[in-house]
């Protein structure tokens, strides 16, 4: 949070050096009547307006946080800079500055912890809920399954290298990995990724389609992942295709669904 910070600041630094070249009286142009014609002109209105979405867009998350800054007096405090005219004192600044700074991470650690407690219960009421349908199963350690396809082969222990395909899926829908979108079937030793695959990769036999239902704690917990918020329930469509023999030789590699 400290480096979205430091961003908002630096975008607002280069702001200020484009707003230079602007006239402080009422009649200055208007962004309609600006010649675009030469590279100076060009280049200047497309860094000004680059730094003026890239300001807004940062202002609009801040406000989502809870902490408004209005538009008005952001400007002020430019033409004040360009004027060389601060209602501030440097001390005063560099205290607003870290005010500012502690107020937004704050905020922004509030939010993380509520998002996070709120995926605890969604989580928590979604998997009593699945529990219930049809042809579900849960195991001792939570972990829930159901069985699509069940396949005729061996069944993989933890330490085999196993080759499948999968699509992951947050509760709501949203996916956020698949190998079938890549067109390349994921393979890892099945003792190096998240405890859900571990344990419901050992239950299905080569050639079976589970899908899994994996609680956050066997899963990525309070931590998340990338794309993954902390405390989410996963679930994999999984199709195991082959249990690697060592003689393959195969590239053995952690599987990108747990990311």
């Amino acid at each position: 949070m400290k480096q979205f910070f430091k961003m908002s600041l630096m975008a607002v630094a280069v702001a200020v050096a484009v707003t230079g070249c602007q006239k402080e009286d009422t009649k200055a142009e208007q962004p309609a009547q600006v010649e675009l014609k030469t590279f100076e002109q060009q280049s200047g209105y497309a860094i000004g307006l680059s730094m003026g979405r890239y300001i807004s867009n940062t202002l609009a998350r801040q406000q989502e946080l809870g902490v408004t800054l209005a538009n008005d007096v952001i400007l002020r405090g430019v033409q004040d800079g360009l004027a060389k005219q601060p209602k501030m004192s440097d001390e005063e600044l560099e205290k607003a500055l870290k005010a500012y700074d502690k107020k937004i991470n704050e905020a922004a650690a509030k939010k993380a912890e509520d998002d996070a407690k709120a995926n605890l219960e969604k989580g928590k009421k979604f998997l009593e809920e699945n529990a219930k349908k049809e042809g579900v199963k849960v195991t001792k350690s939570g972990l829930q399954y159901q069985v699509i396809t069940e396949g005729k082969g061996d069944k993989p222990k933890a330490s085999d290298v196993v080759k499948v395909h999968y699509t992951g899926t947050l509760i709501d829908g949203t996916k956020f990995d698949s190998s079938l979108d890549r067109n390349e079937p994921a393979e890892f030793p099945l003792d190096h990724v998240i405890p859900g695959w571990t344990e419901g990769v050992q239950l299905m036999t080569v050639g079976s389609k589970y899908k899994l239902f994996l609680p956050s704690e066997l899963a990525y917990g309070e931590q998340g992942a990338g794309s993954i918020p902390p405390n989410s329930v996963l679930q994999f469509e999984v199709e195991l295709l082959e249990i690697v023999k060592p003689d393959a030789k195969a590239e053995a590699k952690p599987a990108d669904a747990k990311k």
